[in-house]
């Protein structure tokens, strides 16, 4: 009896963990999203785009008839090919409107000679390059057809991190595939190859492939959220994860510039700014690090107009928040040229607001305009540890300067060794005091304050920048 009792009772058990299990499983998947209905409704506006380029392939600059045999076999430089060849390239991309417009990456239709827009329904068009934009890698096409599906741009504003999102495109080809995750983070900086840094990238960890590039990415909604442009990747160029999409504030501003006039204009502040690290945020007078640091101003841009200085650090800028020096290029370049805009900085140590018009930066200014993160007898300058002599005439003119001291030695771990000094860097401000001579730099070092934090401007071949000096008590 006791047998019997014993068997129900493993039964009775296992039916109620199985039916646990079933639950468990059932309210799980019902917290998970179903895709279906986006994929069903906003796949035929998602479009493929096929391009065709000639290439130059230059020949081998010597005769391969004159390189022995063995070489030529061990090179495997038989025949080279000469003269023009032609490049095939695809990519994805999705319609706006529904005369057809239609947006892709830049990178995808760069250089091309012939852009054609595949339907979903097989329908191809030769396309029309409205406009590019390699700034934000975005590109405007046109074909000649009317009454076409198309996407909604959502709001970049309403999306957080660990959304669900969807992206649709053609990986390797493989035409309208769909892949899904959730947004990792917001505002990433990825300088381009110019050091330019408009765009504050959605990170995903939707599997982005080679082919997505231009493709739409959609909250549950089934709105575009984002233009997928990039991916971080192994040697094999496969997804590892890290995917970068355009955010869609960026997409409709430059869409909209690119459809009414061809090209795109951005605001521009005239100015080189760097980060602001723990020892610079401490010798600025800052609660904590944050902030873009003013290292040098253009002498004609709207920074300089306004009274904006070097060594200031914007930490607000239209009521935005600057966390990071990359963040400034992106509020900045958003912003309408010849807007009057309130910029807070701190300056000696206390916060202050200045009004600044801002510029405009067009798509074929140099690049020299850009923003860009900071690059970075004798006598000796004891409480620091450097050995520091006059500026040369040469050098000062060069680098246009009115004065400073070149630093020709740092002790090991001396303050200037652990502030990051090296020689050859030109300080021409301590604190607040311009360096004007070498007897102006002995005064303003002896008369620091043991365990004092200060902010030294320098040079450093050729670029302008700040760091934190702390010295010892």
């Amino acid at each position: 009896m006791t047998h019997l009792y014993g068997a129900l009772t493993s039964r009775v058990l296992a039916a109620i963990s199985l039916l646990w299990l079933l639950s468990a499983s059932a309210a799980q998947a019902a917290e998970l999203p179903d895709f279906t209905e986006i994929v069903a409704q906003q796949s035929p506006a998602v479009v493929k785009i096929i391009v065709e380029a000639s290439t130059s392939r230059a020949g081998p600059d010597v005769d391969a008839e004159e390189i022995p045999e063995f070489l030529r076999r061990y090179f495997q430089m038989p025949n080279p090919p000469q003269g023009p060849q032609e490049r095939m390239a695809t990519g994805s991309g999705f319609m706006i409107s529904e005369d057809g417009y239609v947006v892709t990456n830049h990178h995808v239709v760069e250089d091309a000679d012939l852009v054609t827009v595949r339907l979903s329904d097989r329908r191809e068009y030769e396309a029309e390059v409205v406009g590019l934009d390699p700034r934000s890698d975005l590109a405007l096409l046109r074909i000649d057809a009317e009454d076409l599906p198309y996407l909604v741009l959502g709001e970049d504003d309403a999306l957080k991190v660990g959304e669900w999102v969807l992206a649709i495109g053609s990986p390797f080809g493989l035409d309208y595939s769909v892949t899904a995750g959730i947004v990792s983070a917001k505002g990433r900086s990825l300088p381009t190859r110019s050091r330019e840094n408009y765009v504050p990238f959605l990170q995903t960890d939707v599997a982005i492939n080679p082919g997505n590039s231009g493709g739409p990415l959609f909250n549950l909604k089934g709105e575009v959220v984002g233009v997928n442009s990039q991916i971080f990747t192994t040697r094999a160029g496969g997804s590892i994860g890290l995917s970068f999409a355009i955010p869609v504030n960026v997409v409709r501003n430059v869409v909209n510039q690119l459809r009414d006039s061809g090209t795109v204009t951005r605001g521009w502040l005239g100015v080189t700014i760097q980060n602001v690290d723990r020892n610079l945020g401490e010798s600025f007078g800052l609660d904590r690090p944050r902030g873009a640091l003013i290292s040098q101003i253009a002498g004609d841009g709207p920074a300089a107009q306004s009274g904006l200085e070097p060594g200031d650090i914007i930490i607000e800028f239209d009521d935005e928040p600057i966390e990071t020096s990359a963040d400034l290029p992106h509020v900045v370049g958003l912003i309408a040229p010849g807007t009057e805009v309130d910029v807070l900085i701190v300056r000696d140590r206390k916060q202050k607001t200045i009004e600044v018009e801002v510029g405009g930066l067009d798509a074929d200014d140099s690049v020299d305009q850009a923003y860009r993160d900071g690059q970075e007898d004798a006598s000796r300058g004891g409480r620091l540890g450097i050995v520091v002599e006059e500026a040369p005439e040469e050098m000062l003119s060069r680098w246009d300067l009115s004065g400073g001291v070149v630093v020709r030695s740092v002790e090991p771990d001396s303050a200037a060794d652990e502030a990051g000094l090296m020689p050859g860097d030109v300080i021409t401000a301590v604190g607040a005091t311009p360096v004007r001579s070498l007897e102006v730099f002995s005064e303003i070092v002896g008369e620091l304050e043991d365990g004092a934090s200060v902010p030294l401007r320098l040079i450093r071949r050729g670029s302008p920048m700040f760091i934190g000096l702390r010295l010892g008590d």
